[in-house]
């Protein structure tokens, strides 16, 4: 079938160039003999290019004129010949003598002929008798060969995915062919959401239905200055005219500070004629066109599910199950399953005899699928906020029982929020309330950063501390901005976000006595609303219990009050804070726990008598830990006590 089509593609290209060349010669012909030019014989790339155009008569031969001048070299010695020895090429005084119906307006910038950029004019003493020259990409339009313009390249690429879309994504693509079909002039289409990728399949199979080619532009890649931009929205739109085609305008990326990006894309989208659909995180105002805004959700569990089961094909029943784990824990578009399922498929097994036989499934361990989903949920949340390598254990955790209990149900609430909201339905009762959220409260090291490194080691998910000092914004908004891209790329994995000093954003909420406290508690209460909604752990850690809001406390599914650990926690804490093979010496954890000082310092005091001992070439002893103490106390601007380090050395 392939070979049958490329034939037949062949052979129009054939005939299209023979019909090309036939109505050169016919030109040449008229020329040379000084005959009445009239019903030049043209070709079918021709005219359509004088239909999409609208070209008149005089303006399409001056155009063949032009593409002769490229194709027959004869054509240089003709035009020298009816026009003197210098004026080897064409120019429009040849065109107003040479051919019927000449009129002034083809002359004109903002005719066809020279507001497409159909020719170009050369320098001469005169415009009349100023060389002329076909463009080269309507040079190679005419021939029947499709090539982006040169001039694009590097900044609008073509779109070939071919992916086939989940049902849910379909329908959009099939509405928006319904909404190109039923409008005389295309209207302007804006995807919106979390999921780049699939905004882009999309536009791309919707295109594939309107028989129209897609091409992308990124929006930070548009020119800022007026005269650069107005003539690439030209070119595109010649382009679109020359191969039906749709623009997706990337916005995804850009900074909405920028201003004069802003001004640019805004330009952009009021001044277009032809198909654009708008990509972006956000949805965008469009000002003084007619729109069409759908907000692009990721796939339902349902459609994940099936992906994972006809990506893995017969691999699938070996996983006993854990399908179900992926599709609750992660939501991933279409791309980033048949790239995960692809990486485990594909993977080299440990030794030879680990192959499996023809006859078995490929494998498909479950926990390189978990790590593998996890890996390509970072990305985006890697640009916002800091990740945390999770080493620590219930086994390094020292806290009274009761906190210990707490922790342990956050685990649990985690792991079983599918069986509980889903199967058991309480999802169906409200949608309000099912994210999970915790509060740490606590003097700084007394292990609310450790916790939280617990409970990602437990639940194989990753942990992201966000820095409220780089969230919080003076600027009206910018706040929420913020914290949005943060939730939503934490999507996507459900990954553990850690809110660290918590306190700078959600202290007591004030009175409203002027805008700033208006603004200041509507990003308290949007902060509350995407916690409630997120269906991952957020944590909020803060020295300060006392100055949350009670009414912010409430909307809190768990407070872990974090103690300052006492005599027996902290003999308890030294006794673990030392790795297996670190050489020690006579150490008494008794008289080291003595010291007045929270785990975090125990860790600061331990490290640095393990770099002192180190230098030494020595075993930790105890005259290193009184060194690193005295170190530690002059941090905390204390000073060290008879009590605390008599009879260490």
């Amino acid at each position: 079938m392939t070979f049958t089509l490329e034939n037949q593609r062949e052979d129009e290209l054939e005939a299209n160039r023979h019909d090309l060349m036939s109505a050169i010669a016919h030109l040449h012909k008229v020329l040379e003999q000084r005959l009445e030019a009239t019903a030049i014989s043209s070709c079918p790339t021709l005219n359509r290019l004088c239909i999409q155009f609208r070209l008149s008569e005089f303006e399409r031969n001056v155009l063949l004129l032009c593409a002769a001048m490229e194709l027959d070299v004869s054509f240089a010695n003709l035009c020298a010949e009816i026009q003197g020895d210098r004026q080897a090429y064409p120019t429009f005084n040849l065109a107003m003598t040479a051919f019927a119906e000449p009129h002034w307006g083809a002359v004109l910038p903002d005719h066809p002929l020279r507001h497409w950029r159909l020719i170009e004019v050369g320098a001469g003493q005169t415009l009349m008798l100023s060389p002329l020259r076909i463009d080269e990409r309507i040079l190679h339009y005419l021939v029947g060969l499709h090539s982006l313009d040169e001039r694009l390249k590097g900044m609008i690429q073509p779109v070939l995915t071919q992916d086939k879309l989940v049902p849910s994504h379909q329908q959009i693509a099939e509405q928006l062919v319904r909404v190109w079909s039923q409008q005389s002039a295309s209207p302007i289409v804006q995807l919106w959401g979390s999921d780049g990728m699939s905004q882009q399949a999309i536009a791309a199979a919707a295109c594939r239905l309107a028989r129209w080619s897609l091409y992308t532009l990124p929006a930070q890649a548009l020119p800022t200055a007026i005269s650069d931009l107005s003539k690439l929205l030209l070119l595109w739109e010649r382009e679109a005219m020359l191969h039906p085609s749709a623009l997706l305008l990337d916005c995804s990326a850009i900074d909405t500070t920028d201003t004069n990006r802003s001004q640019a894309i805004a330009y952009w989208i009021d001044t277009t004629n032809t198909p654009l659909i708008i990509s972006s995180r956000e949805r965008q105002q469009i000002q003084q066109r007619p729109f069409i805004t759908i907000e692009v959700y990721p796939p339902t569990k349902s459609e994940q599910r099936t992906l994972w089961q006809q990506t893995l094909g017969s691999a699938a029943p070996t996983l006993n199950g854990h399908i179900e784990k992926l599709v609750t824990q992660f939501t991933l578009n279409p791309f980033t399953i048949r790239t995960v399922c692809t990486e485990a498929l594909t993977s080299s097994p440990s030794s030879p005899s680990s192959l499996p036989s023809s006859s078995s499934p490929p494998p498909a361990p479950f926990p390189q699928l978990w790590d593998s989903c996890r890996a390509q949920a970072r990305p985006r949340l890697d640009d916002l906020a800091q990740r945390i390598d999770a080493i620590a254990s219930w086994d390094d955790l020292v806290l009274p029982q009761k906190e210990k209990q707490v922790l342990q149900s956050i685990a649990a609430h985690v792991r079983q929020r599918e069986t509980v909201y889903e199967t058991w339905g309480f999802a169906s009762k409200s949608g309000r309330g099912l994210g999970i959220s915790a509060l740490f409260a606590g003097a700084s090291g007394t292990g609310k950063t450790m916790s939280a490194e617990v409970l990602a080691l437990e639940l194989q998910l990753d942990l992201y501390r966000i820095d409220l000092s780089s969230v919080v914004s003076k600027y009206i908004g910018e706040t929420e901005k913020n914290l949005r891209k943060v939730f939503d790329a934490a999507e996507a994995g459900t990954t553990i976000l850690l809110f660290d000093e918590a306190d700078a954003l959600f202290g007591k909420r004030s009175e409203v006595k002027d805008s700033h406290d208006r603004y200041a508690n509507m990003e308290v209460s949007y902060l509350l609303q995407r916690m409630e909604a997120y269906r991952g752990l957020a944590i909020l850690t803060t020295n300060l219990k006392d100055a949350i809001d009670p009414a912010f406390l409430r909307r809190l599914r768990f407070i872990v009050k974090f103690p300052f650990p006492d005599l027996a926690q902290r003999e308890d804490i030294w006794r673990r804070i030392f790795p297996p093979q670190i050489p020690l010496a006579n150490l008494d954890f008794a008289k080291l726990a003595r010291l007045n000082v929270s785990g975090g310092n125990i860790r600061n005091i331990a490290l640095n008598a393990a770099f002192l001992a180190a230098d030494a070439e020595e075993p930790v002893s105890m005259k290193h830990l009184l060194e690193a103490s005295r170190s530690e106390y002059i941090k905390l601007e204390r000073s060290l006590t008879d009590a605390e380090v008599k009879g260490w050395v």
